[in-house]
């Protein structure tokens, strides 16, 4: 999924430029891009973009769209979820988080501004789209908020007895379903047969980040490790161990790849995910096995 990568920055792009006007406040400009700029490995639009091509891509523009949407949600959650209210951190892909560059106001705002924008890009003036963009906005509007898109899992950490599950699939999960739902949609396709293999990836996903965070180094993923500890939050470290977090972690990606749809191009789709997914286990413990 890497080549998707540049056309992944030039739609960013275009999509931050009417956030640029010269009135605009400076400081939150540069906060947007900050937060956005340099982005991490773009899982989600890449996964996008992959599935929207899987499934023909007759409408590349609306995909880049759907994509685009879909990682500036991603971008946001990033900005709240460093904030003093939840995890605190001061850092953020190796530099200062949004709140530690320009101060804690700037980086709700911030991230309230690319929440906003990413609906902002899906409605945007262009032909073709017919009947896809209400289910495209429908499909990023529960990703975003409650009760199980990302609003929903920022909440579960506030529970006194957080259902792990259920906050792995709205925390992280909810965004994978959107990118994969979205890449479907975009290119005329049923986008409810996509949303297990976006489930499984997500929760991979998490399940790999929560071991990053047991097992790594600030030096490595650019930020502070050891949280969910240090915070109490849910784990799969700590529900299950490390070796039962890891069996649980390719179960899923086992799952997630026998759950893509009969196409033609499922062999192509089902080796990139695959590939994509094999990182989710930190190399730390790959190296030990």
């Amino acid at each position: 999924m890497v080549p998707f990568l540049p056309r992944i920055e030039r739609a960013i792009e275009a999509a931050l430029a009417p956030l640029d006007a010269a009135d605009a406040p400076p400081l939150l400009r540069k906060a947007l891009r900050h937060a956005v700029f340099p982005g991490g490995a773009r899982f989600r639009p890449r996964l996008c973009l992959a599935v929207a091509m899987a499934c023909g891509d007759p409408d590349p523009d609306l995909a880049d769209r759907a994509a685009v949407a879909v990682e500036l949600l991603h971008c946001a959650s990033l900005v709240h979820d460093d904030l003093p209210c939840f995890d605190d951190s001061p850092l953020r892909r190796g530099r200062p988080s949004v709140h530690a560059a320009f101060g804690e106001p700037l980086g709700v705002l911030a991230g309230d501004a690319l929440i906003v924008q990413a609906f902002g890009v899906l409605a945007s003036p262009a032909g073709g789209v017919g009947d896809r963009l209400p289910a495209l906005i429908g499909i990023i509007a529960r990703a975003a908020g409650a009760p199980h898109g990302i609003a929903a899992g920022q909440a579960w950490e506030s529970e006194p007895h957080p259902n792990l599950s259920a906050y792995h699939k709205a925390k992280t999960a909810a965004l994978f379903v959107a990118a994969v739902e979205a890449g479907a949609c975009a290119a005329g396709h049923a986008h409810q047969p996509w949303r297990l293999l976006g489930e499984c990836l997500g929760e991979a996903y998490q399940i790999g980040d929560d071991l990053r965070d047991a097992v790594s180094s600030e030096a490595v993923l650019g930020k502070p490790v050891g949280r969910d500890q240090a915070l109490m939050r849910p784990s799969a470290v700590a529900t299950h161990g490390v070796a039962g977090a890891i069996r649980h972690l390719r179960a899923l990606i086992e799952r997630a790849s026998a759950s893509i749809p009969d196409l033609p191009a499922a062999p192509t789709l089902r080796a990139l995910i695959e590939a994509e997914a094999s990182r989710f286990v930190p190399k730390e413990l790959l190296q030990a096995a």
